[in-house]
């Protein structure tokens, strides 16, 4: 499998929590500074049980993680300083490791997979560098955080078996390193977009959880790659275009460039307190089960 990059961002502060089919009481304040946060509202499910993806795929949510949907995907990203995509389709966290998962879906059709064998990471990587100055341009108008590539932590890998595309790329945000895991899904309609964020120090022990997760992820009936049929929309790029984000030379004249390469970055925390506080978030969602009525 292959990963994308985007911006590490999600999260910083989340006080009451409110799981499925629950509506919340008013909450008791915490004392603890890590709840001294805005409420962002958000409706969490618990594991164990199915995260709907769209009507395009699911993914399994293992017991001890949360799960958040479509709509309160995009409020996690936008309160913590991060431009949504409107393809947000769910989020998805262990309840006490500092790691989470952002899936989006982009229904560029059938992507052919021709370029597997020929691959330029040095190429691509320039491609990225300049997207990610784009990128910048909008945080900095924002008044948000900017991001600076540093270097392939892992370089493009296609699995011609599983039809996933990998990579990963390390940067720095405000002095602090962050490493984004992308993960491209090739399905029949187009492609799910799974990023990992994550503690750039603790990637060899997050990444074999990330990917056992990832193997309860699932397209639908008649969404899967092997069930393209002649006729089906085909994309206009190919392996190379998912890394860098597509016909890069018409996104910058339309202005949607600058949406692409995005880091998810941890809004005004360090990224170690960012983490602490998403732990500390989802952990009052498991503990606190007296705070919520049916």
């Amino acid at each position: 499998m292959t990963i994308r990059i985007v911006a590490c961002c999600i999260v910083a502060c989340l006080t009451i929590l409110t799981a499925p089919g629950q509506t919340r009481k008013k909450a008791r304040p915490s004392p603890t500074p890590d709840s001294a946060a805005p409420d962002y509202d958000v409706k969490w499910q618990k594991g164990p049980s199915t995260g709907n993806l769209g009507d395009v795929a699911e993914v399994q949510v293992p017991a001890g993680f949360v799960f958040a949907g479509a709509n309160d995907t995009k409020t996690i990203m936008e309160a913590n300083h991060n431009p949504v995509s409107g393809r947000e389709l769910g989020f998805l966290s262990p309840a006490d490791e500092g790691w989470f998962a952002v899936f989006e879906f982009d229904d560029v059709g059938f992507v052919r997979d021709d370029e597997k064998n020929s691959l330029d990471a040095n190429a691509l990587l320039e491609s990225i560098k300049t997207g990610t100055a784009e990128a910048n341009k909008e945080r900095e108008r924002r008044g948000w955080s900017t991001m600076t590539i540093v270097g392939w932590e892992q370089p493009p890998r296609y699995d011609a078996a599983t039809h996933n595309l990998e990579w990963a790329i390390r940067g720095t945000t405000d002095g602090q390193p962050v490493i984004n895991y992308n993960t491209r899904l090739l399905g029949r309609r187009g492609v799910m977009e799974v990023t990992l964020v994550m503690d750039p120090s603790e990637m060899s022990e997050t990444l074999p959880k990330f990917k056992t997760m990832l193997a309860g992820f699932g397209f639908g009936q008649g969404q899967k790659y092997g069930e393209f049929r002649q006729g089906d929309k085909i994309a206009q790029y190919g392996l190379t275009g998912l890394i860098v984000g597509g016909t890069s030379a018409v996104l910058v004249k339309t202005g949607v460039f600058k949406w692409l390469w995005k880091l998810i970055v941890a809004g005004a925390v360090g990224i170690s307190a960012f983490f602490r506080k998403v732990i500390a978030a989802i952990k009052r969602l498991f503990s606190r089960k007296s705070e919520f009525e049916t």
